[in-house]
């Protein structure tokens, strides 16, 4: 299961919030730009972000795009091998989806023709011959200029007019292969919430899940 949903949106507080609620039978998977210490993923992600840009791009979209899908693969791989015994969720904060709705709009900004769904698809496409998608995604759905005044807040200077616009479409992505794919995706309206009331949601929202996988296991 994962949570995906804009920056600012109240995503990663939410996830740790659920995971804590869930206890011992949760395992939280951390966003990749939280990864700490002196290791691959926070190497290459400290790489990317050398430049200070709020979505990573470092002037390389592809060696980027194809970095960080190799990264959500090998999340995937370490995964394989841990003990999961007593685990009943895993609660992954972004995913595959992540970089492909990110990575999408970042390639197809450099050429204003460029329609970013086909891009998209075939990100997603290309993810899930190597890891398995999520069984459900929660996609969090907020205010975008909200969420973008929490960012920059987050980041410590305002989002430039270009970057206001990439975030909107991002959205806008979000939701096409939300609706592309309602199976998959449960769909969490935070808009005028607060951190705290956004993190129940997204609790009851688990909890919902977790009880109907439960039902249909029995």
């Amino acid at each position: 299961m994962s949570i995906e949903g804009i920056n600012g949106v109240g995503k990663t507080s939410a996830a740790r919030a659920a995971a804590v609620a869930l206890g011992a039978r949760c395992l939280l998977l951390d966003e990749l730009t939280d990864s700490a210490g002196n290791t691959l993923p926070a190497q290459v992600i400290a790489a990317l972000g050398q430049e200070n840009d709020p979505f990573l791009r470092a002037g390389h979209p592809v060696v980027e795009t194809l970095a960080l899908l190799a990264l959500q693969v090998r999340k995937a791989e370490r995964l394989a091998v841990q003990d999961l015994t007593g685990v009943e969720v895993i609660l992954e904060d972004r995913g595959v989806d992540s970089i492909a709705v990110y990575q999408a709009a970042i390639l197809c900004a450099q050429d204003p023709g460029a329609s970013p769904e086909p891009v998209l698809r075939h990100l997603l496409s290309s993810g899930r011959r190597w890891r398995p998608l999520p069984d459900a995604t929660l996609l969090l759905l907020g205010d975008t200029a909200v969420c973008a005044l929490r960012f920059a807040d987050r980041i410590g200077h305002p989002l430039a007019t270009a970057d206001l616009r990439l975030l909107e479409q991002i959205d806008a992505l979000y939701r096409t292969i939300a609706a592309a794919d309602p199976g998959r995706y449960v769909l969490v309206e935070v808009t005028g919430l607060s951190r705290e009331q956004t993190a129940a949601a997204v609790q009851e929202t688990v909890a919902a899940l977790l009880d109907r996988r439960a039902a249909h296991a029995s």
